[in-house]
């Protein structure tokens, strides 16, 4: 996150808040996280990806829609999907610290970004679909402010395309202008 995101985009360290994956009580630095986030007022702004079977954070199918930060053991298809951005001598972690979805509700604004053919089945089960575990993001639908940013191909197999499309036929460009 850092090297993508944090200091691609000027955030200072202040404000950039992730639990550290390093720690060496893992169950303790989740407890320290969802207390750092409490003191801090929530979180303003959620910025999530979507895997390919649906999960956000790290948030797998059958995780609980009211959990809090804990640890995950991942899915095959996430380790397999995320070793692309660990070197070829290092070990693709099993294990996550991820904010809970319960904790990921409680943001006051939601956006989500997803791109690509890989991703098209997750998203028409995520906006589409009925909210179930089996699709953790699906449960983003309760949430009042959640906006979801998606390109052509992640968009493919969404029953209502002409809808939204014609909600916001500019889209991006005519929402944010």
């Amino acid at each position: 996150m850092k090297t993508q995101l944090f200091d691609a985009v000027a955030l200072p360290s202040a404000q950039a808040h992730l639990p550290r994956g390093d720690a060496p009580d893992p169950a303790e630095e989740a407890t320290r996280y969802e207390a750092a986030i409490a003191a801090a007022g929530g979180i303003d702004l959620q910025l999530l990806g979507l895997g390919a079977n649906g999960h956000i954070g790290f948030n797998e199918p059958t995780s609980s829609l009211a959990s809090r930060t804990r640890i995950k053991t991942l899915t095959h298809k996430t380790v397999t999907d995320n070793a692309r951005y660990f070197g070829p001598d290092e070990v693709v972690p099993r294990l996550a610290i991820t904010m809970g979805i319960g904790t990921i509700l409680d943001s006051r604004a939601i956006l989500l970004l997803a791109t690509g053919a890989g991703k098209r089945d997750a998203v028409a089960r995520m906006i589409e679909g009925s909210i179930s575990a089996a699709c953790p993001a699906t449960a983003l639908q309760l949430h009042a402010n959640v906006t979801v940013l998606i390109d052509e191909a992640a968009a493919a197999n969404l029953k209502l395309r002409d809808y939204y499309e014609t909600v916001h036929p500019g889209g991006a460009d005519e929402i944010y202008t």
